[in-house]
């Protein structure tokens, strides 16, 4: 892996991606506190604990936004863990790597895509993704959940954070809004894929608000 602090000038160019790419950084952490109804901080402390992150592990965040996300990995981690972030949005990684300059924390934020991630294999002790799988088509999430699956560590961790299909009313219109586009999907689809991909452990569940779900797994330790 490259050495941590390490920043990328800004370009207008996003990569080519299949999956949505969101390009409004600086109107983006505003927004999902908005759709969120003010839950936005409790639902990434939530995530960071199902984690269950080692002090000192390697994590990566895929499709990280802001990162706010890394930057409550990080902390986790501690001051020996390594924390990276990976977004297709140049705008994204350019606040994300503002953030963490901020906070006095040394990232590593990178403009890349999940359908060709840039690690090794075998380099993650547990990786994360929140509110992303739901922009990318069927046979993306596919490929994705197999990369992800290339750079965990045998025995390493996925957690998976994304809307769960509405069945009141008021969900439906929540998912709506928090989509952005109109394709109702479901966390919990996501799980089969990854059977079939080999991931061991696979579990779902509810997140504390209603409208999220969760979805996990392991890479398994042996093939």
């Amino acid at each position: 892996m490259n050495k941590e602090n390490h920043f990328h000038s800004h370009t207008s160019t996003a990569p080519a991606t299949e999956g949505r790419t969101i390009r409004w950084a600086n109107h983006y952490d505003l927004l999902v506190t908005f759709l969120t109804l003010g839950k936005e901080k409790s639902l990434r402390q939530e995530i960071i604990q199902k984690a269950a992150i080692p002090m000192g592990g390697a994590v990566l965040d895929v499709g990280c936004g802001t990162g706010t996300l890394a930057l409550l990995a990080k902390a986790q981690a501690g001051t020996q863990g390594k924390v990276y972030g990976i977004d297709a949005a140049p705008e994204m990684i350019d606040v994300a790597q503002h953030k963490a300059a901020h906070q006095g924390f040394e990232m590593d934020f990178r403009v890349s895509v999940i359908e060709a991630l840039p690690f090794p294999d075998n380099a993650f002790d547990v990786v994360l993704s929140s509110f992303m799988f739901h922009h990318l088509p069927p046979d993306l999430k596919q490929r994705g959940l197999v990369e992800i699956y290339r750079v965990l560590k045998p025995g390493g961790r996925l957690l998976i954070a994304d809307m769960k299909r509405p069945t009141t009313w008021a969900q439906r219109m929540t998912t709506m809004m928090l989509i952005h586009h109109g394709q109702l999907s479901d966390v919990y689809d996501l799980l089969p894929q990854m059977k079939s991909i080999g991931y061991a452990a696979t579990q779902s569940g509810n997140m504390r608000w209603s409208p999220i779900g969760f979805v996990q797994g392991q890479r398994a330790i042996h093939g």
